[in-house]
Order: C-alpha cells, then structure tokens, then sequence
C-alpha cells in the first residue's frame, strides 16, 4: 500500500486527467476514471481518501455522483473542480453532496495541492475522531471532568491577562478595563475596529470574564456564507428541508445554548438576513429550516465589524433597530499603528507561537529589528505583523533575527511619516522635499537590507561611496548607535 493518501479523479476529458496527475503525482497516489462508473469500481477496490470530481460530465453531474458516493462511502473527502461558478451549483454540492471545497477553473497548482493536502489531513483527523470517540464512550465521567478543568484554565487565563497583549502604559489598558466592566452584565457587545485588531480575543475576554464562562463560545464568520448557508449553519435545519437535507441538523445558535455566539463581519449581512436574527435578539427563538415550530434558545450575542456601522444604518444599508439591540455596549479597537509601544511585547508574544509551530528556534530581535517594527504603520494590524514575523523566522540564518529580515515595505517607513506612500503625492511641500522623503526612505531600507554595508548599498544604488555618505549625512541616516558592536565596523 502506498505511503502516500489516495486520491480518484474523475473526469471525462483525458487531458485534464492527464494535467492533473502530473501536477499531483508527487504529493498523491493518484487514482484516474474517466467515468463515474469506473470511479465506482476503484472506490470498491482502493482504500480513497480524497475523491475529485469534474461537475460537468455526460453521463451524470458531478454532485448527484458526489451524492451516490456519499451515501456509500460516506468517509471519503468529496471535492468538485469546475469551470462553472453558478451559484446555485456551489450551493447544491455543499447541502446535497456534502462537499470539502469547490474549486473553479482556472486554479493554480499550488493552491490545489495545498487544498488537497488540507483534505487529507481533515481525512486523518476524522479517523483520529472515530477511534477517540469510541474510546471517550468507556469513561464520560473522567471527559465531563477534563472538559470543566479545561474551560476552568481558559477562565483563569482571560481573567488574568484578558488574552490581549500589551505594555503597561498601553492604550489597550482602558480597552481591556471596559470588557472586564461589561463582560458579567448579559448584554449584547458590538466589537468595531480595522480587520486584525484582536476583536475575537476581545470577544473571548468578554465570555470568559461573564457568568456564562463554563458554557460554550462559538464563531461564526458572517461575511464568509451566502444567506441561504448562513442560515442553515446558525439556525439548523429538519431533515428534507432542501435536496440532500438527509438528516437533522443542530445550528450554532442551539449548539451554544447557555452560552456566547460570537458573530464575526456582521456588517456584511444582507437586508433579508438581518430581519432573522433581530428576532432571535428580540424574542430569543429560532426557527430551523423546515420547521413547523420555533426553539428558544439563551444566548448572548457578541458581534463586530470593520464597518461603520452607524455610517451603514444612515445609508439604509442595516437595518437601524438591529444595529441597536447589536450595540447595547460598544468597542471599539484600535490599529496597531496606535499602540506602538505594544509592538514590542507583540511581536515576542507572536514570535514564540511562530517558532512552536514551525519547530524553529531563535533567541529573539534585534533592537534595530524592533525600532523598524515600531516605526511601521501596519495597515494589516496584527495579522500582518504575524506574517511578518513567521517570514522573518523561516528565512533566518542568524540566532537573532534582525532588520534586513524585514519585507522592503516595512523598512522603507520613516518615523513620523504618513501612513502610506501615496501620501507624498497629495501632502504638504514642495517637490524637493517629497522626493528627499522618499530618496531617505529608499536608502534607509538598502543600508538595513545590506546590514549598513555601505559599499554593498552604494553599488546597489548605483553611487559612489563618497556620494552615498553625502546623502546619509545629508538626511541623517547614521545609525550605526543601534547595530551590535560587532557589526559596527562593517557599517563604518
């Protein structure tokens, strides 16, 4: 048997089978059929993991085959690959076939292989879950027991540090001081703020630090689904409430019964959707799809956007009375670029998860690395400075990581210069001064790149070395101060 996870790709065009196995052959035990049929007599024979299906074949469509397989191999990672991106069609695989992923045509390759690999691992992890399942059935008590030490440890730690890194003069601190006031009072939270503030971590303080901490919080990414699939996942739905509704299903809203629904891009519902959940704030029901009757459910509702949603209720596009039963309590979060002093402790924080889950170890930044850091603006918040950091770790040679690890785009930020390089076309100055600005910054992320070396960066620029001191001088580049002593004498 091979070491490799198996994967069936059926398609009717022998070209596209042919482009597929040599693009998966070293990652897959690929396994070909250019028919439902013949895909069939290998699934009887071969132990597939991952079945790959083309939507639009002859004999039958790629989801009513997905069907078929699903109810005799329920086990096995449906996907379809098609160059059709009706809607409906996508709907249809997810609810009928109970497909992992849709994937269009054109794709790139890297995508698809990593798509692929992802599906595989969800495979392994569902055999992992039937074999544990079976094994937690001999001993409940010692799970119930486990589960509340558990939620217990989650409690102490967002009590303790609210989960929010920071420095003791930090901005965050009045934040972190609000969540703690808000959190015990059973009101719903609306969390605004730019894309990677942390407004989850502040939701899971706000849970942790309730009453409701020992029950469950659960995420959903509102922007993220259709209406008609965001509804199936928040409120369930009856077995034949749609085609390939085969059996009952709970939704988010009940799974958390007693505890937090932590609704994530809320701005980015629709009209008709946000009529649904103003009656699941107001009357605290739900009603399943193809239900006759509505459940009542005890939840709390967080939710937040990187809307403005006051902006949005003006502009008729939500709906006003939902935005205030979401807002009892506001927050809002601010971007990185406000809490500079909490880059440091930030950036250590992310570094030591970066170097647990990529199994590499550093001894940490050097200062120069850190003044960089600092004196960027992140448009991407704190998801971009974790990125950042991980790019950083992988490409390092070094036991520290310094400067030059750094993307151009972060060494290129000047302290006290306007959040984005478009900036210099439309602020203050005369075109001397915007050009000098960005003359400093272009060789201010050379010298850093090159580590200071001066005869490296003037060969890079294309200057004298005598005309590179000139310009240094000229915009007071020297910072020699704040390299180690033994890279000193290279910059020099």
């Amino acid at each position: 048997m091979s070491a490799l996870p198996t994967i069936l790709i059926v398609d009717d065009e022998a070209r596209s089978l042919e482009t597929l196995r040599r693009i998966l052959d070293e990652y897959f035990d690929v396994k070909l059929a250019s028919t439902p049929g013949k895909a069939e007599q290998i699934l009887q024979q071969e132990w597939v993991q991952i079945l790959l299906c083309d939507q639009r074949m002859p004999e039958i469509s790629g989801v009513d085959f997905l069907k078929q397989v699903r109810e005799q191999w329920p086990e096995v990672i449906r996907m379809i690959i098609s160059g059709y991106t009706d809607s409906g069609d996508i709907i249809d695989a997810v609810n009928e076939a109970g497909i992992y992923h849709y994937i269009t045509k054109p794709w790139h390759p890297d995508n698809l292989v990593i798509t692929l690999k992802n599906a595989a691992r969800l495979y392994q992890l569902q055999q992992q879950n039937e074999a544990l399942s079976v094994e937690l059935k001999m001993m409940p008590g010692q799970l119930d027991q486990s589960l509340a030490e558990r939620r217990a440890l989650l409690r102490q730690n967002y009590q303790r540090e609210d989960g929010i890194i920071r420095t003791a003069d930090s901005c965050m601190n009045d934040i972190c001081e609000k969540i703690r006031t808000v959190a015990p009072y059973d009101v719903s939270v609306l969390l605004t703020g730019e894309s990677g503030t942390g407004k989850e971590l502040a939701a899971r303080a706000l849970h942790y630090n309730s009453l409701r901490w020992d029950q469950p919080f659960v995420v959903e990414n509102c922007g993220a689904l259709p209406d008609e699939l965001l509804e199936s996942e928040l409120f369930g739905y009856k077995r034949g409430a749609f085609t390939g509704a085969v059996e009952d299903r709970i939704g988010l809203f009940e799974r958390a019964n007693g505890g937090t629904v932590f609704l994530d891009e809320i701005g980015d519902v629709s009209p008709a959707f946000q009529v649904k959940l103003l009656r699941v704030l107001q009357e605290g029901e739900i009603r399943p799809l193809g239900s006759g009757r509505t459940r009542q459910v005890d939840v709390r509702i967080i939710a937040a956007t990187n809307k403005n949603l006051e902006q949005e209720v003006r502009e008729g596009r939500f709906r006003e009375d939902l935005f205030y039963r979401l807002a009892t309590v506001g927050i809002s979060m601010p971007p990185l670029r406000e809490r500079k002093q909490d880059v440091s402790v930030l950036a250590r924080s992310l570094l030591d998860v970066a170097m647990r889950e990529l199994g590499k170890e550093v001894e940490g930044f050097t200062e120069e690395a850190i003044a960089c850091m600092q004196e960027y603006h992140w448009p991407g918040n704190v998801r971009e400075l974790q990125n950042e950091i991980r790019h950083m770790l992988i490409t390092a040679t070094d036991r520290e990581l310094g400067a030059d690890l750094l993307s151009p785009r972060v060494l290129r930020a000047m302290p006290g210069e306007a959040p984005d390089c478009g900036s210099l076309a439309t602020g203050q100055g005369s075109l001397k001064e915007r050009v000098g600005m960005l003359e400093a910054s272009i060789l201010r992320e050379t010298l850093i790149r090159h580590r200071w070396n001066k005869s490296r960066a003037a060969k890079e620029l294309g200057l004298s070395r005598v005309g590179l001191r000139a310009k240094l001088e000229r915009y007071g580049l020297e910072k020699v101060e704040c390299l180690a002593p033994e890279e000193k004498d290279v910059a020099g």
